[in-house]
């Protein structure tokens, strides 16, 4: 309690930008865990992407997952992908011909006491499922370039630059979870991926505004280098970005936990689990990653740099603590 009362009240000054070898080091090894995974297994893409047969019908109180797999394995169907879907069984497997169709059907009839008519089949090609893929990385990239011109002009280059580099950095990791999870990678994980990006835009929004502002006052006589300030500027938005973090994870967490383990809402943990593991990376990545990143290409400027030489010159102490910080004159 004594912790989050001096975090609520802006009393501790956490030196992130200080730990920028560590935040590089933690972030280095989460990227080659992601790659490793990515290059290793690959994403498992949904029907919608690569083509294939949905079967859906009625599930049985009695049924299991394994006899459902088990059930399709025997009619020589390779890595059926196996989801409830409220009192319903979704099955995704590669795409069957019209006589392999039909002999799963039986089955499942047989198997699951289900009429062949009440058993719902879905084919969908590969050519649509290429054309949706084509249009998800055409909306990624619309979507890093409208991030870029925005906060070029509302900011400027370099922290248009840290961002998109902790955009990256949030989407690779979140990818590399899904790889090594094994979760299919539908449309509505594409929506995740979006919607953890226009957050972590927004997280560092937030946090590049107060650097701007506190920053701007910096000058030749400034008794503060760009990187305190910055680290500054930092801690001063560090208890919103908490709180903006948990309100949105606790619920994002009940779905993921609750939802898809006690209520069945197998459809869900798509979505939810690409927003829940990019939240908290992404809360992480514009604290850890995107401000460091900004000091360490702010202070090669030479008016930063003159700043820094001038303070060790003289051996004056450089400002530090965050009411200090929004208060000082340049």
């Amino acid at each position: 309690m004594g912790l989050g009362r001096r975090l609520y009240r802006g009393e501790i000054d956490v030196d992130f930008v200080g730990r920028w070898k560590l935040w590089y080091s933690l972030s280095g090894f989460l990227l080659i865990v992601s790659l490793a995974g990515l290059l290793i297994n690959g994403l498992n893409l949904g029907v919608e992407f690569k083509g294939g047969s949905v079967f859906s019908f009625k599930a049985s109180q009695t049924s299991s997952v394994v006899q459902v797999r088990e059930s399709f394995l025997q009619e020589g169907v390779h890595q059926p992908i196996v989801q409830t879907a409220g009192d319903r069984w979704r099955v995704t497997t590669e795409s069957l011909d019209t006589g392999a169709v039909t002999k799963v059907q039986n089955a499942i009839s047989k198997d699951f006491g289900v009429a062949v008519k009440d058993v719902d089949i879905q084919s969908i090609g590969a050519t649509w499922g290429g054309e949706v893929s084509q249009k998800a990385w055409m909306g990624l990239g619309v979507f890093m370039l409208a991030i870029i011109l925005y906060l070029s002009m509302a900011f400027e280059p370099k922290m248009a630059l840290a961002a998109i580099v902790a955009l990256i950095h949030d989407l690779v990791i979140t990818a590399g979870v899904y790889a090594w999870s094994g979760f299919e990678v539908t449309p509505a994980t594409l929506l995740g991926f979006l919607t953890i990006l226009g957050y972590s835009l927004y997280d560092a929004v937030v946090v590049f505004d107060m650097i701007k502002e506190v920053t701007a006052k910096l000058g030749t006589t400034s008794k503060q280098t760009y990187s305190m300030a910055a680290n500054n500027a930092l801690n001063h938005t560090l208890i919103r970005s908490l709180n903006t973090s948990l309100v949105a994870i606790l619920p994002v967490a009940a779905i993921l936990f609750i939802g898809t383990t006690l209520l069945g809402a197998g459809t869900l943990k798509d979505l939810s689990l690409a927003l829940f593991v990019g939240m908290i990376v992404g809360t992480y990545s514009s604290l850890c990653v995107a401000t460091p990143l900004l000091v360490t290409l702010k202070e090669r400027e030479p008016k930063y740099q003159a700043i820094a030489r001038r303070l060790s010159s003289t051996g004056t102490k450089a400002v530090k603590g965050g009411k200090k910080a929004a208060t000082a004159k340049g």
